[in-house]
């Protein structure tokens, strides 16, 4: 499309994974999409932007971008999968866009316009048990196809880089790195809001925070059974996040361990009341089996709580000095690592500082530059 001497080039993006509910669909992919959409830069000469999504949104979009709201009810994932390969692909064909986003690892099969896939993690490659089979299959076949046909693959750490050229045979030339960032709230809060907040929900004055989806790969259970090891009646354990799939092994291992009364569930926490967890927070316990980055821990660091995380993945990518890492699956170091932040005040103090400098590596607005620099990539490979 031409406008005045411009050519402006139209890029249709799938955001149907953003959810207007609350609840762990919120989590993750949903905050990467809201934020980094939300900071292409306003400045977008020669682009525009339609967003395709479901309801409403958190999006701030303005001058240059337009939504495009579907009645499908794709909050359901096999709604999701046919509008993904039937009605969009028709509207980009209708609108003649230049170039098709998809947000989360799945392309049209039969796309009108070159694409771009971003994939957060292969955790269905690595953990195949750990998803429901029908979900495996669809994503192990589609995720695959999807990247080899795309322009550009968007990655969200150097380690996811890695792993989709390894696993799914994409040439590194063609992979971007988009990281996260951290918002502006997420920083340390006076003593006394943090007081306050304690005292509202009735938190004691130390207790140890997990932040994640409940489902097997975060390994709940492990930070559990390492809080019992503690052996430390005055401390307690909060489980922040919402109930994904195959939570009930969580629950179950706290009333095995007779922790009922030190484990509390806070359930999903929206982004306004996050940062406060983090700073009431003695440090964050962060024991993923894996992850294609590993947003909780940025946070909790530009927040000055000190994180103890297994040594998997992306994660020493996030954190670099500024953590005290454990092999994954090692319940006694995770323990001992634990009790190190609790006892020793100059490593707790230290690690604050370190926490604090490393969060500032991790910027939404290089996020949206960056992104905006790979729809550039894709297009100029014509």
């Amino acid at each position: 499309m031409q406008r005045g001497m411009v050519t402006t080039r139209r890029i249709g993006i799938n955001a149907h994974l953003l959810s207007a509910a609350s609840g762990y669909r919120r989590a993750g992919i949903h905050h990467y999409i809201t934020q980094v959409l939300n900071h292409l830069p306003r400045d977008s000469a020669g682009f525009e932007y339609l967003i395709f999504s479901n309801g409403p949104t958190e999006l701030q979009m303005e001058r240059q971008a337009q939504r495009l709201s579907s009645r499908w009810p794709t909050h359901r994932r096999l709604a999701r999968i046919v509008w993904e390969q039937s009605a969009w692909p028709l509207a980009a064909a209708r609108l003649d866009l230049d170039l098709l986003h998809s947000t989360a690892f799945v392309t049209p099969l039969l796309s009108p316009a070159p694409t771009v896939v971003t994939v957060y993690d292969l955790s269905f490659v690595h953990y195949p048990d750990r998803f429901p089979v029908l979900q495996r299959l669809y994503l192990s076949s589609q995720t695959r196809r999807s990247c080899r046909q795309a322009r550009r693959v968007v990655t969200i750490s150097e380690s996811g880089r890695r792993d989709v050229h390894t696993h799914l045979g994409v040439p590194l030339a063609q992979i971007d790195v988009v990281t996260p960032g951290v918002g502006p709230q997420f920083r340390p809060r006076l003593a006394a809001e943090v007081k306050a907040f304690r005292e509202r929900l009735g938190l004691p004055e130390r207790f140890i925070l997990h932040v994640g989806t409940l489902q097997p790969r975060k390994n709940i259970h492990h930070v559990i059974d390492a809080f019992a090891r503690l052996g430390r009646p005055e401390l307690a354990l909060v489980l922040v996040g919402g109930e994904g799939w195959a939570y009930d092994e969580i629950y179950a291992r706290v009333e095995a361990l007779d922790l009922g009364r030190r484990v509390h569930f806070a359930g999903y926490v929206s982004d306004a009341e996050l940062p406060l967890w983090y700073n009431a927070a003695t440090l964050l316990a962060f024991s993923s089996a894996y992850e294609g980055f590993g947003m909780p821990i940025a946070q909790a660091m530009a927040c000055g709580t000190p994180v103890v995380a297994a040594a998997t993945s992306a994660v020493p990518e996030v954190t670099g000095d500024a953590a005290l890492h454990y092999a994954a699956g090692d319940v006694g170091a995770l323990a001992e690592q634990m009790a190190t932040v609790l006892d020793d005040a100059a490593v707790a103090a230290k690690m604050q500082a370190q926490g604090r400098q490393q969060a500032r590596r991790f910027s939404w607005t290089r996020a949206g530059e960056a992104m905006q620099a790979v729809y550039r990539r894709a297009l100029e490979a014509e």
